[in-house]
């Protein structure tokens, strides 16, 4: 069956193989490719930058992913409400429809189009050897997302289910922001100035995400440039 119409806000690979390599890749600035998505760029900014705030105080490291804390809490609510945000602009711009509140079950849907399982995100400066994410790779099985689990424990119990807000939850949500926007949009970030490659980093297969904080590896090796 013909496709009669492109999908809005999906990152793919072009023909030469490639996401952006010698200007390819440009549509994601296309008017019709997505509504307003520096909004969503510059919210996850945010969220970054708060995130590395909070490493003034919490060392990014193994042996602190079990800290938790108000700070770690409240950063938790506001990526998770990003990952809706996302999840529902690209299911809504595509076309999707069902009456009532959308929740993780419809969410789910945007795997069979933006293979977010496959995704891999790696945090720097990092002491120890968990600093990579895959925080989709549950759906592979079926299972729940434990950082969203985490998200809507703590915000309907934050009494008794307080110690789920912590930084492991957390890094694996934002990791989870960063995977749902390198999908919709690969490195662009919509600023206002001239075009420029992110910003390079060590040869490891990885590629400097959107904010040039995180690395991401996208779905089956491909490469973004």
């Amino acid at each position: 069956m013909a496709i009669t119409n492109p999908f809005r806000r999906t990152c793919r690979q072009l023909a030469d193989g490639s996401y952006e390599r010698n200007g390819n890749g440009r549509h994601v600035k296309h008017p019709r490719f997505a509504v307003a998505p520096e909004q969503y760029v510059r919210a996850f900014l945010l969220v970054q930058k708060d995130l590395q705030e909070l490493f003034d105080y919490v060392e990014p490291a193994d042996k602190n992913l079990c800290c938790y804390s108000y700070r770690i809490h409240e950063l938790l609510m506001r990526t998770c409400i990003e990952v809706e945000a996302n999840c529902k602009a690209i299911l809504s711009e595509n076309g999707y429809v069902r009456g009532g509140e959308w929740n993780m079950g419809d969410y789910k849907k945007i795997e069979k189009t933006h293979r977010l399982t496959g995704y891999q995100v790696k945090a720097p400066f990092w002491h120890g050897t968990q600093n990579i994410r895959t925080p989709f790779s549950a759906w592979q099985s079926g299972g729940a997302l434990s950082w969203y689990s985490a998200y809507n424990a703590t915000m309907h119990d934050r009494h008794n289910e307080f110690v789920r807000a912590n930084l492991e939850n957390l890094l694996n949500a934002v990791s989870g922001l960063v995977a749902l926007l390198s999908a919709q949009f690969c490195r662009e970030d919509f600023s206002p100035g001239p075009d420029l490659f992110a910003a390079e980093g060590p040869n490891d297969s990885f590629e400097s995400a959107i904010g040039s904080y995180f690395r991401v590896k996208f779905p089956d090796g491909d490469s973004c440039c």
